[in-house]
């Protein structure tokens, strides 16, 4: 049984206060995190930055040597238990280790896929025998991984693969059959975790090495973005298996599959946080050397306006991911040394919090477009050539909305999650539900004192009543039908990743100000303050369309006269306060706290 010591429950943001010392932020730190970090920067810039035209240009020879390189590092190593001679360091020192590999750009998806997706299967589910014999390797970058899901007839619908493998007369081998499409390393990965039906049922997973007959691969594709890393096809024509490289249990590879997209989801957005901050600071840097009519780029309002609403953007999301991964290193530490060799006990750890991890996810990868998009015009003409590095980041960054789960996959996940969790029991949403409707017959305007995060923690209350009365409606208004009302479900999501967010962003500031007092913790302040007002501006609206398209009359009407109830709020001159928030980063010439 998975211990729930003090555990802060997936999804409980939506219907609970959140006690500020509960939530793991950047400022926590430790000295050894901050090393660890250092270490993979000066390994980004003095390994890896100067071949990367090579690597962009399919010298892929460089990305075996720079694996081994990270091997000998420890940045291979991480995540590997140090029985299986890994270092087997805390889920914060991993997301970091992802975080400053980011702006690598197309190398940095090489090692996350080796590191993440292409060993955690082994670590997570492996026996004895098979993490003894590939996480050594594994570690060292003697062996290099890669994860095979993906087909061409399968991609958000990842049970519905048509690989097949059968367990030939003798019993000795698995024979698989089929084609793996997109997959990240393998023009050069030695251990592919490969996902087929055995006898065309019955889902599981597979170690698969490159050297076993039958395994093979197709030519390198011709991407968009992120050509430092090799694509190709995986095919499988007759390949011989080792029944003993069946990885967990017949007929439950989504357990291992879906489990290691939810760790690939939060692992994605604390990339997405590194790639951000890096098109940030070459925007704000450049806005201070290009000069148009005699005045710097940084000079003007507009510029300022940009660079402080990239920042706050780029605040709430590094808020929410270290708060997420603060989560998984709470739940998997208490899981006893038992606990982690049972592969129920794990998946059961990691799939508390798959709605967070969906939203990680969703608003790393948009939030990287957004301040990659804003840093390509900052740029202007020079944003749009091969030469400067956001053309690059621009390109590399559109794959994330696709990868592990399209976003709208992941937004229809969160209101699934959501709706099962409150069947079963593990969040009392409909209670919730109820509370509220109650509240609202009798609700008055609420006094917001004057004090710092006054306003912003009471929208973020109010924000939790919108989300829970939105989700409401549209249960009563569609019932059992509400899974095909996707519009709809998108809205609820949208509350739910625009909610954690605010949150994340108080409680880190909030956290801030207990520690470092209010002056110190002013630019955190401004993010905040920016960012929760207009995030609560798009709350409001996903909740006046969802309550419209599930409530009609006299009822709806009312309905609606709450939601404006609970959206009064003072506003800010956001104009001013983003003029403010920008000072700072143009003197930093980079994101700054």
């Amino acid at each position: 049984m998975v211990q729930t010591t003090n555990i802060i429950k997936g999804g409980s943001f939506l219907i609970e206060d959140v006690d500020v010392n509960r939530v793991f932020t950047p400022e926590d730190f430790t000295d050894e995190h901050k090393m660890i970090a250092q270490t993979t920067v000066d390994y980004v810039e003095t390994e890896v930055k100067p071949v990367v035209e090579n690597l962009e240009n399919h010298e892929f020879e460089h990305s075996v040597r720079l694996l081994k390189k990270a091997g000998e590092l420890g940045l291979l190593a991480a995540d590997i238990p140090e029985e299986y001679e890994g270092l087997g360091l805390d889920k914060v020192s991993s997301a970091l280790i992802g975080e400053k590999m980011s702006p690598a750009g197309g190398f940095s998806i090489t090692h996350g896929a080796h590191v993440g997706i292409g060993s955690l299967p082994i670590v997570l589910f492996g026996n004895h025998e098979q993490k003894s014999k590939y996480l050594p390797k594994l570690a060292s970058g003697e062996l290099l991984a890669a994860y095979a899901l993906t087909e061409p007839g399968s991609g958000s619908d990842a049970l519905g693969a048509k690989t097949v493998a059968r367990l030939n007369e003798a019993g000795t081998h698995y024979i698989l059959n089929g084609e793996k499409q997109w997959i990240t390393n393998a023009g050069f990965a030695d251990v592919f975790v490969v996902y087929a039906k055995i006898d065309g049922d019955k889902f599981s997973a597979f170690i698969v090495e490159r050297k076993f007959p039958g395994v093979s691969v197709g030519a390198e594709e011709k991407k968009m973005g992120i050509k430092s890393s090799s694509t190709r096809t995986l095919i499988l024509q007759d390949a011989e298996v080792p029944v003993e490289n069946l990885l967990g249990e017949v007929g439950r590879g989504h357990v291992i599959a879906f489990n290691i997209l939810n760790i690939g989801r939060y692992k994605l957005g604390v990339g997405t946080v590194g790639a951000s901050k890096r098109a940030f600071e070459l925007a704000a840097a450049y806005t201070n050397q290009r000069q148009q009519f005699k005045t710097p780029l940084s000079s003007f309002n507009l510029t300022k306006e940009k660079l402080a609403t990239m920042a706050s953007h780029l605040y709430a999301s590094e808020s929410l991911n270290y708060r997420t991964v603060g989560y998984f290193e709470d739940r998997l530490s208490q899981l006893t040394d038992e606990e982690q060799k049972d592969g129920r006990a794990v998946a059961a750890a990691i799939a508390e919090y798959a709605i967070e991890c969906s939203i990680a996810k969703v608003f790393g990868s948009e939030t990287l477009d957004y301040i990659a998009d804003e840093a390509v015009q900052l740029h202007g003409g020079y944003g749009f050539m091969a030469e400067y590095e956001v053309e690059r980041i621009y390109r590399d960054s559109r794959i994330n909305r696709i990868f592990e789960g399209t976003n709208e996959i992941n937004r229809l996940i969160v209101p699934g999650t959501f709706m099962k969790k409150a069947l079963k029991g593990e969040l009392p949403l409909l209670q919730a539900a109820q509370k509220l409707q109650e509240e609202l017959l009798m609700l008055m305007p609420e006094e917001i004192g004057d004090e710092p995060l006054a306003q912003e923690k009471y929208l973020v209350k109010n924000a939790k009543k919108i989300g829970i009365l939105a989700a409401g409606v549209a249960a009563q208004r569609f019932g059992t039908k509400l899974e095909a009302e996707q519009e709809v479900l998108v809205n609820i999501a949208n509350i739910a990743n625009q909610l954690y967010a605010m949150e994340s962003a108080v409680l880190r500031t909030a956290k801030a100000i207990e520690r470092d007092g209010v002056e110190k913790s002013k630019q955190k302040i401004l993010y905040t303050e920016i960012f929760c007002q207009e995030a609560f501006a798009e709350i409001e609206k996903e909740a006046k369309e969802t309550i419209i398209a599930s409530v009609e009359g006299d009822a709806g009407r009312m309905t609606l006269s709450a939601l404006r109830k609970l959206t009064r709020h003072n506003p800010y001159n956001l104009i001013l306060k983003k003029r403010e928030a920008a000072q700072k980063l143009i003197e930093a010439e980079k994101y700054v706290v």
